[in-house]
């Protein structure tokens, strides 16, 4: 469909063993992203998440199946620059992702490498490092700054190549509660303003309450799949798949547990506070 940015057709990926052993990380999964979408994809270790992102950003290739981005098939090999153009990634680690000893030449480096005109580069740098706040560090050292800073200058790098989609792979997973709260500002301001496509690998639950869509994964399947009230509300069964809920999720639950009557897909602390003040 012309408006699906993304479609995984039945993609299976298996990883081979030193001994020759295959292990499926990925089985039979099959979905689709709309352009403009805010989709969340969560699951634990080992469920095949982190899998699937690579798979889409054609740094692997599936095993079985078909992913089509923006049409493009990630077995054509002479694509894949323009599918990489098309889907930019932002890692985990940042210190992965930084190349330059200086932030501004760190974001010219890929618009540099597609051959940008040098007054279109700059004019693309400064855009990005103010999209994602940190222009004022544009002639800071990287390895000087915070792991949220760091990563807000690697989306920035991406960004500055004016991709339609980005994939977040647990771009997250190893900064503080502050950094987080940063990065995660960032993700939603590029999808809401810039209509920016956005994939968010993610094991932390509260960052997908604003999605919208979240899927589940669980031993390489898609186990659950909606919005993220109607995904949080099967608290059993995400529990049994050793994941969480957001807390007043959670706290809702709990309460209805004890016969205080309130609704169970509750998301986030603005909309307890009105369910308790309701109460009589």
């Amino acid at each position: 469909m012309a408006d699906n940015i993304i479609e995984v057709k039945n993609l299976s990926f298996d990883y081979e063993t030193e001994e020759g052993d295959k292990y499926r990380a990925i089985d039979g999964l099959s979905l689709e992203v709309k352009k403009g979408e805010f989709v969340v994809i969560i699951g634990h270790n080992g469920s095949g998440k982190s899998t699937l992102s690579k798979n889409l950003n054609a740094i692997l290739v599936p095993t079985e199946g078909d992913i089509l981005v923006n049409g493009m098939n990630t077995k054509d090999e002479d694509k894949l620059w323009d599918i990489r153009q098309t889907a930019g990634m932002v890692f985990q680690n940042p210190d992965n992702q930084i190349v330059a000893t200086i932030v501004e030449e760190d974001v010219a480096f890929g618009p540099e490498n597609l051959g940008i005109e040098p007054a279109e580069i700059r004019k693309r740098v400064e855009e990005s490092l103010k999209s994602v706040g940190i222009y004022e560090f544009k002639d800071r050292q990287p390895h000087l700054l915070s792991g949220g800073q760091k990563q807000r200058v690697a989306i920035a790098g991406i960004i500055a190549m004016k991709p339609n989609c980005i994939i977040f792979d647990e771009a997250t997973a190893m900064l503080d509660p502050s950094g987080r709260k940063e990065v995660m500002k960032t993700i939603k301001k590029l999808n809401r303003e810039d209509n920016i496509t956005t994939i968010h690998i993610t094991h932390f639950m509260e960052e997908a309450v604003d999605a919208d869509r979240v899927i589940v994964m669980e031993k390489g399947k898609k186990v659950l799949e909606g919005t993220p009230r109607e995904v949080f509300k099967e608290i059993e069964m995400l529990k049994n798949i050793g994941l969480d809920v957001p807390y007043m999720t959670e706290l809702s639950y709990m309460l209805n547990k004890e016969g205080i009557k309130i609704k169970d897909d509750i998301l986030t602390v603005d909309e307890m506070v009105e369910e308790l003040c309701q109460l009589q």
